[in-house]
């Protein structure tokens, strides 16, 4: 009798483990949990991609003072650049205080000739 019950109770106890294990898992695999993580993943890349790019860029300004130190130049070397990086580049068409002429549209010297594929049927 105590043999029946262990073993009712131990298929009962892996039966809600496996359920319990097999739902994680499908909540891990809807769009929406693949999406976050995708998400996550690019989030620390990035950070990882900008602590790589500070690094560099201590190990530039580094070895240009031990480069300069060398040749005998006093030249003084920026010290919050090594702690920032560059802020984002904006194209001129997007810049609101660029000159005219340098977002105007070019002109070529032949026609356009346009094409209306609804003309050949």
């Amino acid at each position: 009798m105590f043999r029946r019950t262990f073993w009712f109770t131990a298929g009962a106890a892996a039966g809600v483990w496996a359920t319990t294990k097999v739902n994680r898992k499908l909540k891990q695999l809807t769009p929406e949990s693949l999406a976050a993580q995708a998400a996550n993943k690019a989030i620390e890349t990035g950070h990882r991609l900008k602590d790589f790019a500070l690094d560099v860029r201590a190990g530039m300004v580094q070895r240009e003072a031990e480069l300069g130190e060398a040749l005998g130049i006093e030249a003084p070397v920026d010290a919050a650049a090594d702690h920032e990086l560059a802020g984002p580049r904006r194209r001129a068409a997007l810049d609101p205080t660029a000159p005219a002429s340098r977002t105007r549209k070019k002109t070529y010297p032949y026609p356009t000739i346009t094409y209306n594929r609804n003309e050949d049927h």
